[in-house]
């Protein structure tokens, strides 16, 4: 994966519905095309230095069981999408005593669509080394939707109260060979940087229709449990028992990120740094539990792949840590697809 120096890494890629209608759309077999790129802003160079625990767009704003980290996530299919929200704080520490999910329901307003809750522990069984558990981790579909319409949300519990504000999105197109999302963002190594920030306000400017994110989305593992950060985790902490997280950093991460995606769907697949194995050698945990995947309704077992519908664009998600073969839970013989890593998309 690329380095931390180059996170802010982004690509838009547009999608124009009325040359579309009139014009056969180009496949990568048309090629090969010249990039089409917005020059690199020379001043982001030596930037790559990451948010501090007390700057104010990573610290809790809200109080109580109130949403937070509210974010989006599209279904297999058009007129299906994930809502996920955040109520209860996350501790860590040497003794932590994680939340019951069932504190809080779980509606969306106004439909009171329902969903499951969760919360996850990030636990190392080592001398000196803090545990995390998370705030309660909510996922919520909602389904009967209607194509390339605005729909607008409250997530939360009416009954204590603790409501989020009101939010929108819009859906995707209807599936079909003329019908397309108009701007998709791709972004990857992302991190949680000054530089990031950039990058996520570039983003919001360009309007998207949808966000991909192909892989290391907060560098949680280049810290220790105590929060100390360094950009080669090997090089400065050769000796540790286990490859440590900071488990906080993914709460920041998804304060910064909600301006963004509580608006636009975002789809990720993992990189090698949402690996983060702890006891019992689990690995992705973080990952897996706080990001809605449309994993279910696509035939897959697993969070490390999926596909879903973007219009007339099926993307396929696969991350770099499942096994590509006739073994590998047998996604090659339902999509009749070769394998690679990251995602790949097809026109129908």
């Amino acid at each position: 994966m690329a380095s931390l120096l180059f996170s802010a890494i982004m690509l838009l890629i547009l999608f124009n519905l009325a040359s579309a209608l009139h014009r056969k759309i180009p496949t990568t077999l048309d090629g090969p095309f010249g990039p089409v790129t917005v020059p690199f802003d020379q001043s982001l160079r030596g930037n790559a230095i990451d948010l501090p625990d007390s700057d104010p767009r990573v610290r809790r704003r809200v109080k109580g069981f109130e949403p937070e980290q509210i974010s989006l996530a599209l279904s297999a299919t058009y007129d299906s999408v994930w809502i996920s929200w955040i109520t209860g704080e996350s501790q860590i520490g040497y003794h932590i005593n994680p939340l019951d999910p069932k504190m809080v329901r779980r509606p969306i307003l106004p439909h009171k669509a329902r969903g499951y809750s969760l919360v996850y522990n990030q636990l190392y069984p080592f001398k000196g080394l803090q545990n995390y558990t998370s705030g309660i981790i909510h996922h919520v579909r909602l389904t009967g939707l209607k194509p390339s319409t605005i729909y607008y949300y409250r997530c939360g519990d009416p009954s204590i109260p603790a409501i989020s504000e009101i939010y929108s999105f819009k859906t995707m197109p209807v599936s079909g060979p003329r019908s397309y999302p108009e701007r998709i963002g791709i972004v990857g190594d992302l991190g949680l940087t000054h530089n990031m920030t950039t990058t996520i306000s570039h983003l919001i400017g360009n309007k998207p229709d949808l966000v991909l994110l192909i892989g290391d989305v907060t560098y949680a593992n280049l810290y220790l449990t105590n929060g100390t950060s360094s950009d080669c985790y090997a090089c400065s902490f050769p000796h540790t028992p286990i490859h440590e997280t900071y488990q906080l950093r993914w709460d920041y991460w998804g304060r910064v990120m909600q301006n963004l995606v509580s608006k636009v769907p975002i789809m990720v697949v993992e990189g090698n740094h949402e690996i983060e194995e702890q006891v019992e050698s689990q690995k992705f945990v973080a990952y897996s539990s706080r990001f809605a995947f449309p994993s279910e309704e696509s035939e897959s077992p697993s969070t490390l792949y999926y596909s879903f519908k973007a219009g007339g664009i099926h993307f396929i998600m696969l991350g770099a840590y499942i096994a590509y073969n006739e073994t590998g839970l047998g996604l090659k013989r339902k999509h009749n697809i070769n394998f690679c890593p990251l995602s790949c998309a097809y026109m129908t």
